[in-house]
Parts: C-alpha cells; structure tokens; sequence
C-alpha cells in the first residue's frame, strides 16, 4: 500500500497542477509509527481519506492565494500613450563600462534596463523589480524629433553623430511625426529639458522640418561626413563634408540640423533700378558728363543655386536658414558690370549721340548682350536689361535736337509725298477694279441666263420623257383590262351554258320517263302548277266528265311509269321551290 506522500504527490500529478516544493515541506510527513502502523495495516479507512482531502484542499487554497497575490502585486498594467521603465532591484552589480543594462543582458544585473514595456498587461515580481510608469515620445506634426542616447561607447575621434547602436550621442536619423516607446525626455530645440524623473535614458530634441518654399533651392551642408580629397574646393563630391552641389527642390525635408544644414537661396526674379545704389554716370568722348538710369531684372541661375551661394553669400545678411543673396548679386555683380560697360562703351561716343535714336538703339542692344553674358558665367540669368533714360549734356541737347526735328520733318514731308502718290495710284487701281467687277458681273448673267435655259430645257425634256412613259404603262393598262373583261365575259358565258345544259339535261330525263312524249310531260308540269291552286272541287258523279282528264292517273297498266312520273314531278316542285 502507498504512504501518504506519495498518494499526496499522485493527486497533484493526476489535478495537473504544479505546487511549489515549498507547499508541502518535509515538516508534514508523518511519523514513523503511523507509517509503521499504515504497514501493519492498522490505520483506518476514514483517516486515510481525510488526510487525502485535506492535502488536495491545502494545495488548491496555496494555488489560489498565489495567484491572487501575483494579480494584485506583481501586476503590471501599462494603458494607452505610456511605457514602463523597468529597474531591477536584484542580480548582479553593473561593471565600469556600463550605465544601464542593455537588452542582451536584460534581467541580468541591477539597474535601469534599457528594454521599455509596452502598451499591455505583464506580472512581475515587485521583491525583485521595480516599475514606473511614463509617457511615450510624441513628436508632434511639423516636428522632428533628434535623439541623443546618454549611455554607450563614447565617439570616435572627429565624429559627432554616432554610427553604431552602441555609441552614445546623436542619432543620423530623426524620428518624424508620431508616438514612439522610448525612454527619453523631449523638449524644443533652442531650450532646456526640464525632467520630471531621474531614470531617463535619452534626449529627444525637436526641431522645425526644413520647408523650402516654391521659387527656392535648398543649399546642403554636410555637417558631418567624411573629409574631401580637396577641401579648399568650394563644392565638393557628393556625400563629402562641406557644400553639396545637389540641391533641394520645393517640399518638406526632415533633416538632422546636426548632420547637414539646409541654406534657402531665392531663385525667383528680383528687380531693381541702377539709380538705386548712386547716380550713373559717364563721360562721353567730347568731354560732357551724361547721366542715365536703367532696370535690370535677374535670378539666380536654379541648376548653380549652390555655386552662387558659396561664391558670394555673406552670413551678415542671412535670416536664419534664409540666405539673402540678391544683395550681394547686386553689389557685387551687377553694379560694378553695368558701371563698367556704361564707361568704356560711353566714353565711345559723344554727347550728341545720345540724344539720337539709332546710337540709344545700339547702346541699349549692347548693354543687354554684355550684361546678360557677363553675369550669366557668374551663375546670374539677366531676364532683363533695360536703360529707361539717359540725360545728355544741355549745351548741345538743345541745337541737336532742333536738328533732329528739322529733319524728322523733312522726313514727314517726303512721307506725305509718297503718301499722295500711294493714294494716286489706289483711285486708279480702285476704278480697275470697279470697271473688273462689272464686266464679271456681265458674265455672271449670261452664265446664269445660259445655265436657266438649259436648265428649263433640260426639265421640259425630262417631263415629255415622263408623259411618254404615263401613256405607254396607261395603254398596256387598258390592253390588259380589256382582256381581263373578255376573259370574264367568256367565263360568265359558259357558266350560263353549263347551267342550260344542266337544266336541259334534267328535262330530257324527265322527258324520257313519259317514253320520250313531251307534251305529256308539259302536261304534268302545268297540272303540277295548278293544283296547289285549286281549293274546293264540285262535281256530280264519279263518272263526271270534268274526272275523265284524271283518269288517265289511275292507270296502273304501266306503275313503274307512275312512279318515275312521280319522283320528276317532286324534282321539279324542288326546283321550282
């Protein structure tokens, strides 16, 4: 027979449930001589099935206080928009190299674990763990968040952003807008974190998207990269450290503001006037000061945005990211090309040139070609370049320009000239023409007068045809009536005798039933007729002579004569009927 133990360790076996070894210490076996006395056989049936039961229930009540003590203490409940930082309480000590447990070693030492819990239910055991429960990272729209990890090997030499995972410092990659499970403090760049706990791993700090609007390009600045061969190059290779030749068009770029820097260059059409920066002015080849004023519209060449901006940017200027470029265009390109061409080409020519046309014609023509090539080897596109005045000297403007009227109006007079002889020669071409348009107007009404006749003759032709064709299919009409009523009349001609021969026929049997005398026939016939006329009959005797004219009926010499004389006489009162 099996001892208590064992039967108690059967029950658990066969329940499925698995109780801690310390449920059912050694403490509670029973003595030796019960033992002994459950050998011998002396124990009871009752007491054997008591301690049985007590066991199970003793088993299931520690079963059940365990896990009501596991859902109320080691429960770990972690809602919406939350994490929870675990911190072990237990294990072994960090070494030197460490500052939390990383999620390799998870479990393994004491300290802030860098694995974080989830939205979720999980148990722990609070003797060994400790929790605290925070709000996720939330990066909010129009944000991106730079993560800067507090623990890890430090950076190489010359590095700033850290490469591995296992680096401490600045992240490569930013976060863009969203909710992420981190254990980090964020706050706006510019501005400094302001932690509510202690047991935070990281630092998100958030910073504008770089928004290059329409009509810009974004200048990039690598930041942080490796070296270029050549770094004295004012744009170097790609993926190199310094000014990208590459640029960004229009859009939104989240960019880490410590790996590359984002300059905004405006490549939209800017104008000015020349009389902006100083009066402009030259001396002509006779020695008189001329004055002149102008409009220059230009851009910054889109595909040489960065060239431009490396050329001749000057951070002074610069608002924020924004770098304001079209005035160092202008003072450094524009104005001192265009004072340059107004001098040299000037001093070419005298003072009474320009007030001429055809010389302010060629010298327009010509600033805008010099202009327009100068700047566009600068990486400047010239749109337009255009010299609005030009004042030349007054003590020859005057004389000159009486020259110039004087000969506009001999102009004129030859003009009007050549005017009275265009007009001239238009009356005589005008009356060709009228005298043209009347002889075709002839033509045209006998063209038309030729085509009516024709036409008219063609249509009288045209009806007779057709009269022709009415009387020909009206004659065949009358040809085939004409023999349809003959026709009819032959058909209705014999079904007449047809039907005198039928009726002649019948006669000529009947006939032949009073041996072929007609007259007696006749006679039947007419008696036949009268008879039905005839209502009352007076007569004397049988031997009257008015009864010898039936006597001839009642001869039965010949009967089978009587008989076929009576079946005629019903034929005939048939048809007579």
């Amino acid at each position: 027979m099996p001892r208590l133990g064992e039967l108690t360790f059967g029950a658990k076996q066969a329940s499925g449930i698995t109780i801690p070894p310390h449920v059912f210490p050694s403490e509670l076996q029973m003595s030796a001589d019960f033992e002994d006395s459950q050998a011998s056989g002396q124990a009871k049936p009752w007491l054997r099935s008591g301690g049985l039961g007590a066991a199970i229930l003793f088993s299931l009540a520690g079963l059940l206080g365990l896990s009501i003590w596991a859902f109320l203490f080691c429960r770990v409940e972690v809602p919406s928009r939350k994490i929870a930082v675990l911190t072990k309480k237990t294990g072994s000590e960090l070494t030197n190299e460490m500052e939390i447990v990383p999620e390799a070693e998870f479990g393994n030492f004491k300290g802030i674990q860098e694995r974080v819990l989830a939205e979720g239910r999980y148990f722990y055991n609070p003797w060994k763990w400790d929790w605290d429960i925070v709000d996720q990272v939330e990066v909010p729209e129009n944000r991106l968040g730079v993560r800067i990890r507090l623990y890890g090997e430090n950076l190489g030499y010359g590095n700033l952003i850290a490469d591995d995972t296992s680096q401490k410092g600045i992240f490569g990659e930013v976060l863009r807008p969203g909710r992420y499970p981190l254990n980090a403090i964020s706050y706006e760049a510019g501005t400094e974190p302001n932690p509510m706990r202690d047991n935070y791993i990281e630092l998100v700090e958030l910073h504008k998207p770089v928004v290059v609007p329409a009509g810009f390009k974004g200048v990039v600045t690598l930041l942080s990269a490796p070296m270029a061969e050549d770094p004295n190059q004012l744009i170097v290779a790609d993926g190199k450290r310094g000014v990208q030749k590459k640029t960004l068009d229009p859009g939104v770029y989240y960019i880490n503001p410590y790996v590359a820097r984002v300059n905004l260059v405006d490549c939209r059409s800017q104008r000015f006037n020349l009389s902006t920066g100083g009066e402009m002015g030259f001396p002509s080849r006779d020695g008189f000061w001329v004055k002149l004023d102008g409009r220059i519209e230009f851009r910054v060449d889109p595909d040489r945005a960065a060239e431009v901006f490396v050329t001749y940017n000057d951070e002074t200027n610069d608002s924020s990211n924004n770098a304001i470029v079209e005035e160092e265009i202008i003072q450094k390109i524009i104005l001192p090309n265009a004072r340059s061409f107004c001098r040299l080409r000037g001093s070419d020519n005298s003072g009474r040139d320009f007030i001429l046309g055809e010389k302010r014609s060629e010298f327009q023509e010509d600033f805008q070609a010099t202009i327009g090539a100068t700047c566009q080897s600068q990486g400047i596109e010239i749109i337009q370049a255009l010299i609005t005045r030009i004042s030349p000297p007054q003590q020859i403007a005057k004389p000159v320009r009486e020259r110039q009227i004087a000969t506009q109006q001999a102009q004129q007079y030859v003009k009007e000239i050549e005017q009275q002889l265009s007009e001239q020669q238009l009356k005589v071409e005008q009356e060709l023409v009228k005298q043209k348009q009347v002889l075709v107007g002839v033509e045209q009404e006998v063209v038309k007068l030729t085509t009516e006749a024709k036409r008219a003759q063609e249509v009288a032709v045209i009806e007779a045809q057709q009269r022709l064709k009415v009387a020909e299919v009206e004659l065949a009409a009358a040809a085939d009536q004409s023999e349809a009523i003959t026709a009819r009349g032959k058909a209705a001609a014999e079904v007449i005798n047809f039907q005198n021969e039928a009726e002649a026929a019948g006669w000529q049997k009947s006939v032949e039933a009073y041996d072929g005398n007609g007259d007696e026939y006749a006679r039947w016939v007419m008696l036949k007729k009268m008879a039905p006329a005839f209502r009352q009959m007076m007569v004397n005797t049988a031997d009257s002579p008015l009864m010898d004219i039936f006597s001839e009926f009642n001869d039965h010499s010949n009967p089978s004569a009587a008989k076929q004389t009576d079946n005629e006489s019903e034929s005939v009162d048939g048809e007579s009927k």
